[in-house]
């Protein structure tokens, strides 16, 4: 650790440094979250400087109504308004701000981002389900065990839910999403918005219940056979999981049993699936109120997590793997990799053309 500077002036220098360190932010706005991160660069990596997270439910009732609802859209333009003034105050130079299935799917969704651009100066782009899934496997290379042959991120968001297959035994272009190694990509409209909605809990969970819940996301996901020939690396699992959603590491942090969440605790962890499984089985046996108690869940996030895990356990039984990685990171992390990256190569053409120049 560097000591702090001793005189006025160095610590002037210091602060002007500091000042002159470009800022980047990521902002995701998606079917349960908004989520902003504002980092720096760090060689190949970045530093965190802020983060905020809301739970804003935008597509609460979408999937009945087909339209974002008033309540919705105020919570989500509430959250929206904190993201901008915090990328205001840090003097971002570049900013990436993405909306994705909520948006996607509403009547009413593009209308709903032009009242975002006039309220709150932010202009989101709606990226593809493709597009989120290549971010999302981006934002989870450095999770990547590169010991095994293959792996599956499963990004579950509120609305939709991604799943990436992904050949380790080619190498990566560092830190570009265009370029990770993907061979089969897959996006199902089911996460955990839309599938506690469509099965809704009643008075108690029930075996019965979290398992029609399993077997609803298993259909949406079997008929897909464009990863078929990575099948036999999973079968001899020489393939893991990587997961990444609130809800799996709410998982994560039932299973260490924590007494508050903690990031760096969860986020790279592994777990097998039998633990993923017992962690399932745990929640079961919890009320919604209990469920709500727990500090790696909260009251905003009780009547999901059993959604996420149903996802989750459809995709294991589908695609069997012992090991499975939880992932604390993703989209944000994926965007503010690749415009960082993008940054280096405008900075590599730049410093070609001094030196075309100087040869001139």
């Amino acid at each position: 650790m560097s000591e702090a500077p001793s005189a006025p002036g160095a610590l002037a220098r210091g602060q002007e440094k500091a000042a002159a360190t470009p800022c980047y932010a990521a902002l995701d706005l998606g079917t349960n979250n908004c989520r902003l991160l504002i980092a720096t660069p760090a060689g190949q990596s970045f530093r965190v400087i802020e983060a905020y997270s809301r739970i804003v439910r935008l597509g609460e009732g979408l999937s009945q109504s087909g339209r974002l609802s008033e309540a919705a859209m105020d919570r989500a333009l509430a959250a929206l308004k904190v993201s901008a003034e915090k990328v205001r105050r840090r003097r971002v130079v570049r900013l990436r701000a993405i909306a994705t299935q909520a948006c996607r799917s509403a009547e009413n969704g593009a209308d709903f981002l032009e009242r975002v651009a006039r309220e709150t100066g932010l202009r989101l782009q709606v990226i593809s389900p493709h597009e989120e899934a290549q971010l999302s496997v981006a934002g989870c290379l450095n999770l990547l065990d590169r010991r095994a042959d293959a792996a599956l991120v499963v990004d579950v968001g509120g609305g939709s839910t991604e799943l990436s297959w992904v050949d380790l035994q080619a190498k990566p272009a560092a830190g570009s999403a265009a370029q990770a190694p993907i061979k089969a990509w897959l996006s199902v409209p089911i996460g955990v918005v839309t599938l506690a909605e469509r099965f809704p809990e009643g008075e108690t969970a029930t075996r019965a219940w979290f398992r029609s819940m399993v077997e609803h996301v298993k259909a949406e996901i079997a008929a897909f056979r464009r990863a078929d020939p990575m099948r036999e690396l999973f079968d001899a699992d020489r393939a893991h999981l990587v997961g990444t959603s609130g809800a799996i590491t709410s998982l994560a942090g039932m299973h260490l049993g924590l007494r508050r969440y903690d990031r760096t605790r969860v986020d790279g962890i592994w777990m097998s699936r039998d633990e993923c499984e017992a962690a399932a089985e745990g929640l079961l046996q919890l009320t919604a109120r209990q469920r709500a108690d727990q500090p790696c869940i909260g009251p905003d996030r009780a009547d999901l997590v059993l959604a996420g895990a149903a996802i989750l356990q459809a995709v294991q039984e589908l695609w069997p793997c012992s090991r499975v990685r939880v992932a604390d990171r993703g989209l944000r992390e994926g965007i503010l990799m690749s415009l960082m990256a993008e940054r280096g190569g405008r900075r590599r053409k730049r410093r070609r053309g001094v030196r075309a120049t100087a040869a001139a």
